[in-house]
């Protein structure tokens, strides 16, 4: 053996060692499948498809609390009794109410008639907090006590003063709070009732109920929210359009009366409650009650023609879980006036705004109609003193 043959023979066994360390080892099927998963890129696994695009999460309704249980839409005035009503004012009063829920009550001022009723059930039987409206008698009380004058400016903040005629229109809360607070409880409550809060308005009028006006000042709201919102009194849609008739008819306060039958309108008699000494003041309150049409809280309730001016007052408040717009107004066509009192009962959407823009509906549909150009008028001779 040559010394190159003895030394490949040294080191054959070293490489038979390593070509054997070399070879695979045989697997099964499911561990070639576990090597060939393992063998495959990062960017393929399932975990890092699922990392990629992540599941969306599921959507889940929000729930939002409404305060309100009474509905805003409703079928008003279906059903009625007609008997009696003007039936032309009555149409323009179901038309511009449309889909709410509420009541137009539609007067003579001159005569304390009543001449329609949309919604008997909630016109008649219904007391609600009169919200702003109220700020009326607040205004008027002012005025007769002194406290103010039209063109008198109350300090309301640092920056801002008002007059009643702006306070009027835009329906200043603070305004009617420092002059309630500058009367104190019994003056307001004197002017509440020289009015006919707290008291049928009616001359029996079947279901008709009185509203509220309570003995003491509100335990739960300081007293002169009272005169701003109207905090602790209870009214009717009848109240609310006996006191802007009086307003309208320069102090009159006639039982409001609702005939029936043809004997009843051909006999109807006006019948005066009390004869109020504000004829003095009113002029006072009326152009902030313009302005409240023209360019305040009622100006949905004007329309295009400024030779049928039309005077109002909006409200706009919460009764328990009922939101309330109001809206009070008459108008002047010569003449000629009717008074539109508005009440809408539902949800958030529902404000005083929205109540002027029904009411300046009626007046406009009722203009169209060639109505204030009729004569609908009583001698003032049929006049009656019921007290």
């Amino acid at each position: 053996m040559t010394l190159r043959t003895t030394f490949l023979f040294l080191l054959l066994p070293a490489v038979t060692v390593s070509l054997t360390a070399a070879t695979p080892k045989k697997t099964s099927p499911k561990s070639k499948r576990a090597v060939k998963s393992a063998a495959r890129p990062t960017a393929f696994t399932a975990s890092t498809r699922t990392a990629a695009k992540p599941r969306p999460k599921r959507k889940t309704a929000r729930r939002y609390y409404n305060p309100y249980s009474t509905p805003t839409f409703a079928i008003s005035g279906a059903d009625d009794n007609v008997d009696g009503e003007d039936l032309l004012v009555r149409r323009a009063a179901m038309e511009a109410l449309g889909p709410y829920n509420g009541s137009v009550v539609v007067a003579d001022p001159a005569t304390g008639r009543i001449l329609t009723v949309v919604n008997q059930k909630l016109a008649l039987t219904g007391a609600f907090t009169p919200c702003s409206t109220i700020k009326l008698i607040s205004g008027l009380a002012g005025l007769m006590e002194g406290y103010i004058e039209r063109d008198t400016y109350l300090r309301l903040n640092r920056r801002e003063s008002m007059n009643l005629t702006v306070a009027l229109a835009r329906s200043n809360n603070l305004f009617f709070q420092k002059v309630g607070a500058s009367l104190g409880f019994e003056k307001v409550r004197y002017y509440a009732h020289m009015f006919g809060l707290g008291e049928k308005s009616g001359l029996n009028i079947e279901g008709e109920v009185d509203g509220v006006f309570p003995n003491q000042p509100p335990k739960d709201v300081p007293f002169p929210f009272m005169c701003s919102h109207g905090s602790g009194i209870e009214m009717t849609p009848l109240q609310l359009t006996a006191i802007t008739s009086s307003f309208a008819n320069g102090g009159t306060l006639y039982y409001l009366q609702y005939p029936r039958t043809e004997e009843e309108i051909e006999s109807f008699v006006p019948r005066v409650k009390r004869r109020l000494e504000v004829d003095h003041w009113l002029p006072e309150m009326k152009p902030g009650m313009l302005g409240s049409t023209e360019f305040g809280s009622g100006r949905r309730a004007g329309y295009d023609n400024t030779n049928e001016p039309v005077y109002g007052k909006t409200g706009t408040c919460s009764d328990g879980r009922t939101h309330l717009g109001w809206f009070t107004s008459f108008n002047e066509v010569g003449n000629r006036k009717l008074v539109v009192t508005v009440l809408l009962t539902g949800g958030s959407p529902i404000n005083g705004p929205v109540a002027s823009g029904i009411a300046g509906q009626v007046y406009k549909t009722l203009s169209s109609e060639q109505y204030f150009a009729q004569q609908h008028s009583l001698s003032p001779a049929t006049l009656v003193n019921a007290q």
